[in-house]
């Protein structure tokens, strides 16, 4: 449906007054910045790649990918948390802490019709009935 470089992800979507304040990034984005926090703590804890691998059963050649481009299965995803100190971090993953808005997808927003307003001249006057 959408190629993987124009498909957006909505990190956080709040509802204020009128107003819908999105913040969006793409898939990509995120692989990558999950992949860096995950290196950074890593490094942090002076493990080398093929110390993590061992201690979390991910193959060493996972890894190596998961630094580099973001790619990585879920469940070698979690035993490396597991393994970071950083597990907890995916229960909030999804959680329900504000109402979920009507429309649930992007396609579903743009579906939506626009509200019609009545046109005014520039002196503030309306047009038509």
């Amino acid at each position: 449906m959408y190629s993987r470089y124009f498909v957006y992800s909505v990190v956080q979507c709040v509802l204020r007054g009128n107003i819908l304040a999105v913040c969006l990034s793409t898939v990509q984005e995120v692989e990558t910045g999950i992949a860096g926090r995950f290196k950074a703590r890593r490094l942090a804890m002076n493990l080398t790649q093929r110390e993590l691998a061992a201690r979390s059963g991910v193959t060493w050649s996972s890894l190596k990918r998961f630094e580099r481009e973001g790619l990585i299965a879920l469940d070698s995803l979690l035993n490396l948390a597991l393994v970071l100190d950083c597990l907890d971090d995916f229960d909030k993953l999804a959680a329900e802490s504000q109402p979920v808005p009507a429309a649930q997808s992007l396609d579903a927003l743009l579906a939506t019709p626009a509200l019609r307003r009545r046109a005014t001249s520039s002196k503030g006057l309306s047009h038509g009935v």
